[in-house]
């Protein structure tokens, strides 16, 4: 699909999808907790309907409500607890994360289980966690560290070291895994930690799912045993999905409202509020509204080690601040759906923007306009969305080739997009 953006002066309010992260955590915990679980305000995306079908492959009975919409929004119920392996291979698609829980879910089972993925899935890493679920004695097969995998339990827990400086995933792989487990498990996670906040997240749910973890520094314990126990559950508002329109506020807004949102649910994109902020956006916050009006953006420099998913936009945001950039501390993105340094720093250009890579981030010399011109999205949900939002600064329209890859993420980003004023072309 191909689509064209040619920006516009955005108002209005839009209601954030829900988020992803959460979505794929309380589906897997739902699936192993035994008895009835409900979770409402679900985002159902490609991605996270790769993790209900791994969830039904192994037994559980998934039945999907109505929603505000077909995509988002939904209440699934979830009757967990008698888990057998799956008899097919796991498809994840282009799921990271269906394919990185899976694997350590998988090692629960004494029978081979086989994880795969698209094309794009097949160039993702996965050997840390295979390398730390062999120390508790699991059986592991991989293509030199790349998908397809296969995993064989029984899974004996007790001490596991693990690589944290690739993906917070690989831990909350190991960690989701470790109450269904005879043994109590000590995950030791080494070198620089990235993505942390959604460690933070990870325990927060499990802890709502009936398991018992502790953290000290870069120790986390779980006690085996425990298992889950079925639960209510109401995913929040993805703070990932606004800072587009957020975003677009800033750069030609007035009056641009993202609505239900949590300041208080521990997603690290979150930050997005206060970079907002500190590059002189006008932002308000009221109760669970964020309103944002165009400002004077300001270059900066910041640290996205933390924050890796908002590195596109926040660099679209940047393009046309007055000064230099630098985004940095964010070595993983070149390990997402896509190089996702190289691939933003080639959408910018393409576009006009004076921007160049470095090894964990980008350096960006602001730009009062940019020309607009012909991108690829590299099948990238969040290359195509923050394409779209940097024509709001174009002097000519953006066509975004292999443009229906928002769907992974944001199934209604182009009709929450016009109805703020974006004037988009399908």
């Amino acid at each position: 699909m191909k689509m064209t953006f040619r920006g516009g002066s955005l108002s209005g309010s839009v209601s954030t999808p829900p988020s992803k992260s959460h979505t794929h955590r309380a589906f897997f915990l739902a699936a192993m907790a035994k008895g009835h679980s409900v979770i409402e305000n679900v985002l159902l995306s490609e991605d996270t309907k790769a993790t209900l079908r791994a969830c039904e492959a192994m037994g559980a009975k998934v039945t999907v409500g109505e929603g505000r919409n077909s995509f988002e929004g939904a209440t699934v119920t979830i009757d967990g607890g008698e888990l057998h392996a799956p008899e097919e291979i796991i498809y994840a698609a282009n799921s990271g994360t269906t394919m990185r829980l899976m694997a350590g879910i998988a090692s629960m089972f004494d029978k081979e289980i086989t994880i795969d993925g698209d094309a794009s899935l097949r160039k993702r890493p996965i050997k840390p966690l295979l390398d730390s679920l062999a120390m508790a004695g699991v059986k592991v097969g991989s293509e030199d560290g790349y998908p397809p995998i296969t995993v064989q339990g029984p899974n004996n827990g007790g001490h596991i070291d693990i690589d944290g400086s690739v993906s917070s995933q690989f831990l909350t792989a190991i960690l989701i895994t470790a109450p269904m487990l005879e043994n109590d498990t000590e995950l030791v996670a080494h070198g620089d930690l990235i993505s942390d906040p959604y460690l933070d997240l990870t325990q927060e749910m499990m802890k709502k799912a009936g398991a018992h973890s502790k953290r000290k520094k870069n120790t986390f314990t779980v006690r085996g045993g425990s298992g889950y126990l079925p639960f209510s559950y109401h995913v929040p508002a993805d703070f990932s999905s606004a800072a587009f329109a957020l975003v677009g506020g800033a750069l030609n807004g007035d009056n641009v409202t993202v609505t239900d949102i949590d300041m208080t649910d521990p997603q690290g994109d979150r930050r997005i509020v206060d970079i907002l902020k500190t590059c002189g956006a006008d932002i308000h916050l009221s109760g669970s509204d964020i309103t944002v009006s165009k400002g004077q953006i300001r270059a900066q420099t910041l640290d996205m080690g933390n924050t890796p998913d908002l590195f596109p936009i926040v660099a679209v945001l940047l393009s046309t601040a007055k000064g230099t950039s630098t985004l940095k501390g964010a070595p993983q993105l070149r390990l997402k759906e896509s190089d996702r340094i190289k691939t933003t720093v080639t959408m910018l250009k393409a576009l006009g923007a004076d921007i160049e890579e470095t090894d964990d981030g980008c350096i960006i010399h602001g730009k009062e306009r940019l020309a607009g011109g012909t991108v690829d999205s590299f099948n990238d949900h969040r290359i195509m969305m923050s394409a779209a939002i940097a024509s709001i600064v174009c002097n000519n329209p953006v066509v975004i080739e292999n443009a229906d890859c928002y769907s992974i993420s944001y199934p209604d980003f182009p009709e929450d997009m016009k109805s703020i004023g974006m004037n988009i072309e399908v």
